[in-house]
């Protein structure tokens, strides 16, 4: 074989290799927002508890979320935290929905579920007397051989972090 064609070949099978590795891989976003619109008079925020409202109540999501969103806006914003009444902006929140549906059947019995979690949350901007309110909900799908608290301990870390995301950038970028 002349020396292009092995060339072509192994390019063409190293680019196969990877397309096969990405469709094959579980695919994780993270967004990193560093030069987020904030305008120049907002230097602070405080972000309160994030209660859970829900009839269910994972005792480990409204502190694991609230600490997350907390270190997230220091960590990828230039505000920064307080817990003084008078900051720039407030942001509050509540759990409002933490329920488990059957999503998938098979053979006359559930072989998915879904984990239904939705956070309703309200920025108040001090400055300017604005408020802002929006709900976020996200599905997290799990086998159906597992119990909610096995399912939870899987799926914990992801649904802080999505859900974590998803409120950031509804404050910082308006998605």
């Amino acid at each position: 074989m002349p020396i292009n064609k092995k060339i072509f070949f192994l390019l063409c099978l190293s680019g196969s290799l990877c397309l096969l590795l990405f469709l094959n891989s579980q695919c994780h976003v993270s967004y990193s927002l560093r030069d987020v619109s904030i305008p120049d008079t907002i230097k602070t925020v405080k972000v309160n508890f994030i209660e859970n409202k829900a009839r269910y109540v994972n005792p480990q999501l409204s502190p694991s979320l609230t600490d997350k969103l907390r270190q997230k806006i220091v960590g990828q914003t230039r505000l920064t935290q307080t817990n003084a009444d008078n900051a720039d902006w407030e942001i509050s929140g509540y759990v409002n929905d933490y329920s488990v549906s059957t999503s998938g059947i098979s053979q006359q019995q559930s072989s998915l579920n879904r984990l239904n979690v939705a956070v309703h949350i309200t920025l108040f901007k001090r400055k300017g007397n604005d408020q802002k309110e929006f709900d976020i909900s996200h599905s997290f799908d799990f086998s159906a051989t597992l119990t909610l608290q096995a399912a939870e301990a899987q799926l914990n870390d992801r649904i802080i972090r999505d859900m974590t995301d998803e409120i950031f950038n509804r404050i910082f970028s308006d998605w």
